[in-house]
């Protein structure tokens, strides 16, 4: 018999980035013999997953709620009550501490807090505001590593058992996490849209929910394809739930102090709805094997996920040292590397220097050489050309200038004669 939780405790803390389970809550559950039906709502921070709760515990208050922008809930809250619907199970309700803080900034450790509460939980409940779109989904994108976070294998099987089902993991792996996978149901909250598709008029919440989920074709859309092929892949049992504002927004910060007189009626039916689907479809949680999962089991897989997650980390820690390690080999490495290639590059380009040094004397030396060949050419030249002037000037005094001296010089003696004959003088100059 399950005695009831008069207030939620913490099962899983969360400190400092490291996940331990508490004491407290692993006596309490140590004491329940009974099935165990997990229901876990998980989300993004500051969305009213702990007022979503609280309406399935029929409690007014209980997990803690806030009505600043910083976030409640840390870890992971339990509170455990009998089954409303069956008084041979006992109904443990996990409160989830919201992903994307920014507080926080830790992404690693809430993808740690979303893997257990889906390997706690009989169902879990994605929590958002407002529309199924592109980013919500986005902010879904922790189904994607679950792949990576989860193993799972026989905790008794041997060396040879290990190793062949290592070899069968890459076969089947993800077909086993199906197998312990929740129930998934998405709750959208203050949603004021009307539900219909284009083309496709009125549809109901659930094929909202597939419509989002559509996938698309061409590699281009493999990002945006990835976490919908996830959750499509991992959860087979979809529903979708949308919840109207719950009440005024003058009244809205202060949920919790609201009678139920005072919330819409709308979001009363809806959540009645809510409550009896999660309380019928909410199957008792089992184990590999088809085990039952009773409070004492639930503490031991508790504290089993616990230590796998403290291996997991240790074992990524190792990792990552490793890689730090590797990636400073590497860097030590090229930066040899670099030092020999500008060595190289170095003397190299000494050697070209050098060379290019020894081309342009050698052409030096042959422009002089060349410029004297070519500068006793051109004194010969200029040798040869004055020597032609002279020769040309000789030859013009003698073939013009001394003929016309000659005949000035016979005409002017044939002129005296003349004057000389008129005056009686005797012939003194002989022709």
């Amino acid at each position: 018999m399950c005695n009831p939780m008069p207030e939620p405790i913490c099962l899983v803390e969360n400190v400092n980035g490291s996940l331990c389970v508490n004491e407290k809550a692993i006596k309490y559950l140590s004491r329940n013999n009974q099935p165990v039906v997990v229901v876990s709502v998980v989300g993004l921070y500051r969305t009213g997953k702990s007022y979503l709760l609280n309406r399935l515990a029929g409690k007014p208050t209980g997990f803690a709620l806030g009505s600043t922008i910083e976030s409640k809930t840390k870890g992971i809250w339990m509170w455990c009550m009998p089954h409303p619907n069956n008084a041979e199970q006992s109904l443990v309700l996990l409160d989830t501490e919201g992903l994307g803080d920014i507080d926080k900034g830790d992404s690693k450790n809430d993808a740690w807090i979303f893997c257990l509460a889906v390997l706690l939980s009989s169902t879990l409940v994605y929590n958002s505001r407002g529309t199924i779109d592109n980013q919500a989904v986005e902010n879904l994108h922790y189904v994607s590593e679950l792949a990576k976070q989860i193993k799972i294998k026989s905790p008794a099987a041997s060396a040879n058992e290990a190793e062949e089902e290592e070899e069968e993991e890459e076969k089947d792996e993800e077909s086993q996490f199906v197998q312990f996978f929740p129930n998934f149901i998405w709750a959208v909250r203050d949603f004021s849209l009307e539900l219909v598709i284009e083309k496709r008029g009125q549809v109901t919440e659930d094929d909202y929910l597939d419509f989002a989920l559509q996938l698309k074709k061409g590699l281009k859309y493999t990002h945006y394809n990835l976490p919908r092929e996830c959750i499509r892949h991992y959860f087979p049992s979809r529903k979708c739930f949308v919840f109207p504002m719950p009440a005024s927004q003058d009244t809205f910060v202060q949920l919790e102090n609201l009678h139920e007189s005072e919330l819409l009626p709308k979001f009363l039916d809806v959540t009645q709805h809510f409550r009896d689907y999660v309380f019928d479809a909410s199957k008792i949680k089992t184990l590999k094997g088809g085990y039952q999962v009773t409070g004492r089991k639930e503490k031991e897989q508790a504290e089993l996920l616990r230590q796998q997650c403290k291996a997991e980390e240790q074992r990524k820690q190792e990792m990552e040292q490793l890689m730090k390690e590797e990636k400073d080999h590497y860097q030590q490495r090229i930066q040899q590397l670099e030092k020999k290639f500008k060595e190289e590059q170095f003397l190299q380009q000494l050697e070209l220097e050098r060379a290019l040094e020894s081309k342009l004397n050698e052409q030096k030396q042959l422009v002089e050489k060349g410029f004297n060949e070519k500068s006793k050419q051109m004194e010969q030249e200029i040798e040869q050309l004055k020597r032609e002037k002279e020769k040309q000037s000789y030859n013009v005094l003698s073939d013009l200038i001394m003929p016309l001296v000659d005949t000035a010089a016979n005409v002017l003696s044939t002129v005296l004669q003349y004057k000389l004959t008129r005056k009686g003088l005797p012939n003194v100059i002989q022709p």
